[in-house]
């Protein structure tokens, strides 16, 4: 067996801010740390449920938080951030399970450091399906017909979680209070809850069906404001919606919808909020 892990950091135990998640902030090596941690739980866990192979992407900001050094020893590890499937990168159709870990809420939703991909995004869809990093990333994995089987972060990204994929199992190891205030366990507590929801969610992937991606899928992500949809759609194939910030992009599946994404976010984010 061999399962693909996309570690997050927003959703890591007893992170309630930015100053833990960006690496120019002071309780920054802290959550590094913790991170690797509940990176090691599902590892450990994995193993001890008949994996042969698990592959961890960094999936968080510069992609390059997780403690190589400190990381356990059987596990293989993507770090760094320009990677053309990003948070997803590497996954394909030789994988039984997905999991994802530190994951967040959606922008505009409750949840502790809400948001999708980057702040200047609104929201995003997929069709007529209002999705975040979580359900595009779970998109990605369901073309390759892999089931993401665990999700674990804030109670939000557990909800969210399990409105799109029924019978997944999910592991709330804060609840948000607000945007930037949790009610946490402690981080051996985390790791102990990790481990029984890693083993859960192997014993039942196979019941857990893939979410499968619409075919020929229309991408559309609305920016804050108008000079980021400008500079969106300047890529070839994309259009503003009359009247939105909406910027909308007709792909041939949704591995390019991915990359649309990707491109679009980084073009918007040329512009500033003024």
């Amino acid at each position: 067996m061999k399962y693909y892990v996309s570690v997050d950091m927003e959703g890591i135990t007893g992170l309630p801010d930015y100053t833990f998640v960006d690496s120019s902030r002071h309780n920054y090596e802290r959550a590094r740390r913790i991170m690797t941690e509940e990176a090691n739980a599902i590892i450990r866990a994995a193993f001890g449920q008949g994996a042969e192979e698990v592959l961890v992407n960094d999936s968080h900001s510069k992609m390059n938080n997780l403690l190589v050094e400190e990381l356990h020893p059987d596990a293989d590890l993507i770090t760094g951030d320009l990677k053309a499937f990003s948070m997803v990168q590497a996954l394909d159709d030789s994988f039984d399970g997905v999991i994802f870990i530190g994951y967040h809420a959606r922008a505009g939703q409750p949840g502790v450091m809400s948001h999708s991909m980057t702040f200047g995004v609104r929201t995003m869809f997929i069709n007529d399906v209002e999705i975040g990093e979580l359900g595009l990333n779970a998109y990605v994995a369901g073309h390759y017909g892999v089931p993401v089987i665990m999700v674990a972060g804030d109670d939000q990204a557990c909800r969210e979680a399990e409105a799109l994929i029924p019978g997944i199992v999910t592991a709330a190891v804060k609840q948000s209070i607000s945007r930037s205030a949790v009610k946490t366990l402690h981080p051996k507590k985390s790791q102990a809850l990790l481990e029984e929801k890693t083993a859960e969610a192997i014993a039942k992937r196979t019941m857990i069906k893939p979410l499968i991606p619409p075919a020929q899928p229309i991408l559309r992500i609305e920016f804050t404001n108008y000079g980021q949809a400008e500079w969106a759609a300047l890529m070839p194939g994309c259009e503003i919606e009359p009247g939105t910030t909406i910027v909308r992009f007709e792909a041939r599946d949704i591995l390019e919808a991915y990359r649309a994404m990707l491109v679009m976010v980084e073009l918007a984010m040329q512009t500033k909020y003024c």
